[in-house]
């Protein structure tokens, strides 16, 4: 089953609506049935509310199940309320115990409670389990379908048991083996059981050096580390290493897009407001307590002029300049901020070190300031007959941009060392602490200067 391209899925879409138009079953699951699930999620997002009552009567629960995990969260909430309490049961239990808890996990509890009593109780324990572990570890992100195998088993039995319990796991490229005690002693990789002789034992084929997480790791470390082995799935095990579960790549994708998204959040000072989902009153209350800080970050900023007021009102061609330097300041401190995020979030600030980076983002700062404040210098006698003022400017930038490159390094740093997000360290609220040194550094320099300058 593969995805259709653009011109190929429109066509194959009218036929499945017409279908539904004129009630033709046959013809309906005979298209639909063809389409990869990516499609079919999308061709059910593109139908009418009314359409959807005869889209349930013709799928079967177990078809249906995997177009329901492929909804985003609020569609999924609105589609529960349309389906059948036997249907939804049943589909729930076709579903990934992990899609479920996903799900269960985010609407209301007595919801939640009817769903897993109308489940079958061995799916609905499995989930039950899942929503015990803490939110972002790798017991809530695991799923509990998987393949487990003894080291005594031969080839030729794991390929029969395969064949048998494979349709139910979420992925068979990974077997892992077990002893007695359910505990976790090796992994065999498909690929090696297929070339083997049938007549081989497992514990010939596996390694035993198996890279596993505990399950109440948190899902950053569990992500990094499957990004690191180039693993498709990872082990979740206890404390006493009994095998638990799995987390695959693509729970990992999920993980590493909602971590993304989380960082932005923090870095644009709108944390938990990016959802566009949200209403424009939750967008409007998250987004608030950012904006009244950075608001009397601004009353500092405002202050630092009216400091420097007289100095302004002797020479008010100063003032032309006043947005350059704070533009500067904080673009600067932000790029900064970036690479500091990123290279925390990727290791490579652990192996690095703090003054390797710090130097580097310096180094940066002020080879910036100097070309900047070479085209100042340059430029502004040009536009304003001062060579004095020229000066003035282009120290101020480059002393300016060398310091905001510090600070955009070392603050996230420091925020990591308090055991905090390094993405809090926003881009708003570097800009703004660049802002103010940059302004102190601008006015204490002109007004040195000041009896120097042309009135």
């Amino acid at each position: 089953m593969t995805r259709l391209n653009d011109e190929a899925r429109e066509k194959y879409f009218n036929n499945i609506f017409h279908a539904l138009k004129v009630k033709n079953k046959e013809k309906f699951l005979e298209y639909f049935l063809e389409l990869h699930p990516t499609d079919q999620v999308e061709l059910f997002q593109d139908l009418y509310k009314d359409k959807r009552p005869m889209f349930y009567e013709y799928l079967s629960a177990t078809e249906f199940a995997e177009i329901f995990q492929g909804l985003e969260l609020e569609e999924q909430k609105e589609v529960i309320l349309e389906l059948d309490k036997n249907y939804a049961a049943e589909m729930f239990n076709y579903m990934q115990s992990d899609d479920i808890a996903d799900f269960l996990g985010e609407i209301n509890e007595p919801h939640a409670k009817d769903i897993l009593a109308a489940m079958d109780k061995e799916e609905a324990d499995e989930v039950i389990e899942l929503l015990s572990y803490p939110d972002e570890s790798a017991g809530a992100l695991m799923t509990k379908e998987f393949i487990a195998i003894k080291a005594t088993d031969t080839a030729a039995k794991v390929m029969d048991f395969l064949r048998s319990q494979g349709p139910e796991a979420e992925t068979i490229y990974y077997l892992y083996v077990v002893d007695m005690k359910d505990k976790l002693v090796g992994v065999v990789s498909l690929r090696d059981l297929i070339i083997s002789p049938l007549t081989e034992t497992v514990e010939n084929l596996m390694s035993s050096q198996v890279v596993s997480v505990e399950a109440h790791t948190d899902q950053e470390e569990v992500a990094k580390m499957i990004k690191d082995y180039d693993l498709l799935a990872a082990p979740v095990v206890t404390t006493t290493n009994e095998l638990i579960g799995i987390v695959t790549v693509d729970d990992v994708m999920d993980v590493i897009e909602e971590e993304a998204e989380e960082d932005f959040g923090e870095f644009t000072a709108a944390k938990g407001a990016t959802d566009v989902n949200i209403s424009s009153f939750s967008a409007a209350k998250k987004r608030s307590p950012w904006i009244i800080m950075l608001m009397f970050f601004g009353l500092i900023t405002a202050g630092v002029i009216g400091t420097f007021e007289e100095t302004l009102e002797e020479i008010v061609l100063l003032a032309v300049f006043i947005p350059l330097i704070m533009d500067s300041a904080g673009n600067t401190g932000t790029q900064s901020l970036a690479v500091m995020v990123r290279s925390l979030a990727t290791g490579s600030f652990e192996r690095k070190g703090l003054l390797h980076t710090v130097k580097r983002e310096f180094g940066t700062g002020v080879m910036l300031g100097i070309i900047c404040a070479v085209v100042l210098m340059i430029v502004v006698p040009f536009l304003y007959g001062s060579y004095l003022l020229a000066f003035i400017v282009g120290v101020s930038l480059f002393l300016t941009l060398s310091v905001a490159t510090i600070i955009g390094a070392v603050v996230p740093v420091i925020i990591t060392k308090l055991k905090l997000d390094p993405a809090i360290a926003s881009g708003p609220f570097i800009t703004t602490v660049n802002d103010i040194l940059g302004l102190l550094i601008y006015f204490t320099i002109a007004t040195a200067l000041l009896d120097y300058l042309p009135k």
